[in-house]
């Protein structure tokens, strides 16, 4: 994450991150900008640790893909189950993440056959 760099470099979070800027890794798997190595991070967990978004995004993609098709689960509780799992992220976080990826809303996702 950037602040891990910023860290380690001694420099402010937002000077790496206008560092790299602008800026692409060139290799065998295509062209990458750099902050595409640089995921966001949500607030800390029981560890006291961040996870980061694509962390969290992927449990929530789990989630709903194992949810029963009848009964889809809430945006709050899939904040809770995510809670369960470690991640600390609030409803509207859920939401949010929801709608990046593509997902629909519980009501939406509702399945009777």
């Amino acid at each position: 994450m950037l602040r891990q760099i910023a860290d380690e470099t001694e420099l402010h979070e937002s000077t790496v991150s206008r560092a790299c800027s602008g800026k692409y890794l060139i290799c065998p798997l295509g062209v990458f900008e750099l902050k595409y190595f640089f995921s966001s991070s949500v607030g800390p967990s029981d560890s006291g640790e961040a996870a980061s978004a694509a962390a969290v995004k992927a449990a929530l993609k789990r989630l709903v893909d194992q949810e029963p098709k009848a009964k889809p689960l809430s945006d709050a509780k899939i904040a809770s189950a995510l809670e369960q799992q470690g991640f600390s992220v609030a409803r509207r976080t859920v939401a949010k993440y929801r709608e990046a990826l593509g997902i629909a809303p519980a009501s939406e996702r509702k399945n009777l056959d």
